[in-house]
């Protein structure tokens, strides 16, 4: 007659197994079923006449030869990764606690025997299992998706219970024996894993506010960015009505030069001109943004006594999106134009160079400005303990990072340069 441990033994054998393969993010079509039913088939029968045939006691120390290494290795073939099967199977295992305990606390209660504990245990495995699937797994899969890293993190408690309940329950019995380095161990893991969460934790909560406030920084950005592109586009708009309008300006010179009128006609003329001037877009390239940055660059450089020499090739069409390029390059030339502005103030010269253009699908800015050489660098990136400043230092890398790129700072001689490729 089959005994009722070895109903029990055989019950949580399949819970842990099809645990295990409800942990892996595996397509289940009908031919990976059909391999892991044929594989939870084989070991349960191996067991069987391990139990009859050998020893019954002798399963529970050969468990992991006979089930667990198995199990893993159709289940690295199932799901072609090695990392995940193995943390799957371990934590399966450290559920298989839950039936045990919830089982142990009921014979507590009820003082009850080993027969018992084997039918409680056989009766809740079912429940148990259909809630760990149901509500847990799905959580469990999504780990599976993260750094081979993190895996061995999350995977790390259900190994180290694995160790310490073989080591203390089924190879000796120093949990029985109550040997205190063995019952203390699992407390103080707990003790340790609660601490470093806490720290995990906080650090995490720590560079999600980080990112959040540069996600803030560059929406505002961009929006100044939106804003700046229109208001410049509205200048050159202008300058072309004036353009498209000349004939009637021509039409009222001449009549006030028949009038004998030619003050009125002179400042007419200055006034016409001012304003032009004053909505002038030079032409430096064929992208349209591009040129109204530097033209309005180039008109604040010009104003401040600053030198500003400006090479763009660049087309219409880039890899970077236009507000992308207008946080850039206005980030970029508002540090270089305040930094020589600053000069200025000492009393020495500043100039600018800026120089973009694009290849191979690859855009590449550099900016090379006038400084004073007292830069402080953080993980070679300048920082300053200005209020308000280094906003769009951030922006830039934000900006650069989120295409792949690279950027580098840097000061020699007395200059400072900003290298950017997207």
């Amino acid at each position: 007659m089959i005994s009722i441990q070895f109903i029990n033994l055989t019950s949580v054998g399949i819970f842990g197994m099809v645990l295990s393969a409800a942990f892996c993010d595996i397509s289940w079509t009908r031919k990976k079923v059909a391999a892991m039913s044929c594989d939870i088939a084989l070991i349960l029968v191996f067991q069987g006449i391990i139990y009859f045939g050998v020893r019954a006691d002798i399963v529970d120390e050969i468990y992991p030869l006979i089930t667990h290494i198995p199990l893993t290795v159709v289940l690295c073939v199932l799901n072609r990764t090695c990392v995940w099967p193995i943390v799957s199977v371990l934590t399966a295992y450290l559920c298989c606690q839950l039936r045990r305990w919830l089982a142990l606390l009921i014979v507590a209660l009820f003082a009850g025997g080993s027969v018992m504990q084997n039918t409680v245990e056989l009766v809740i495995t079912l429940p148990i299992l259909l809630v760990l699937i149901w509500f847990i797994a799905p959580a469990v899969r999504s780990v599976s998706h993260y750094s081979i890293s993190l895996q061995g993190w999350f995977g790390l408690i259900p190994a180290l219970y694995y160790g310490f309940d073989y080591l203390t329950r089924i190879y000796t019995n120093q949990m029985l024996e109550g040997v205190l380095v063995a019952v203390e161990f699992m407390p103080f893991v707990c003790s340790a894993t609660y601490l470093f969460f806490v720290v995990y934790t906080s650090e995490e909560r720590r560079s999600r506010n980080r990112l959040e406030q540069t996600r803030a920084i560059l929406n505002l950005q961009m929006e100044q960015a939106v804003q700046e592109i229109a208001m410049l586009r509205e200048s050159q708009e202008r300058t072309s009505i004036y353009r498209h309008d000349m004939r009637h300006h021509m039409q009222y010179l001449s009549s006030c030069i028949e009038n004998g009128q030619l003050r009125q006609a002179q400042d007419y003329i200055q006034k016409i001109y001012s304003e032009i001037e004053a909505n002038k877009i030079t032409v430096f390239c064929k992208n349209e943004a591009a040129n109204l940055i530097f033209s309005a660059f180039a008109k604040r450089a010009e104003d401040c006594g600053i030198v500003m020499k400006i090479r763009a090739r660049i087309p219409q069409l880039l890899p970077v999106s236009e507000t992308d390029l207008c946080v850039l390059l206005s980030n970029g030339l508002e540090n270089a134009l305040s930094a020589c502005r600053e000069l200025r103030e000492k009393g020495a010269a500043g100039e600018i160079k800026a120089s973009i253009y694009e290849k191979n699908r690859k855009l590449f800015l550099q900016i090379v400005n006038s400084c004073d050489g007292d830069i402080l660098f953080d993980h070679g990136i300048p920082v300053t303990k200005k209020a308000g400043h280094g906003i769009g230092v951030q922006s830039i890398c934000a900006i650069v990072e989120q295409y792949g790129g690279m950027y580098t700072f840097s000061v020699k001689n007395g200059q400072f340069v900003l290298r950017i490729s997207i």
